[in-house]
């Protein structure tokens, strides 16, 4: 579990949720902690982001990972 008083960056964006869930499922096979945060309009899913952050010292790890994986 990652300390509370970690910098979470972001490190992944998608108007997708499924994209996101997958780069999410990729992180956490890996062990890097995840925080997906949807910014979407609540009524019609439609308009804005999902976006994932992970703590900032594990950002080189999940760029790397998103980018392994053709995310």
């Amino acid at each position: 579990m990652p300390n509370l008083s970690d910098t979470w960056v972001k490190v992944f964006s998608s108007g997708q949720l499924y994209l996101a869930e997958i780069v999410k499922g990729v992180l956490e096979e890996n062990e890097v902690p995840v925080i997906l945060l949807n910014k979407q309009a609540s009524i019609y899913n439609m308009f804005g982001e999902i976006e994932v952050y992970v703590p900032e010292t594990e950002s080189l790890k999940a760029y790397y990972l998103i980018n392994q994986n053709q995310l």
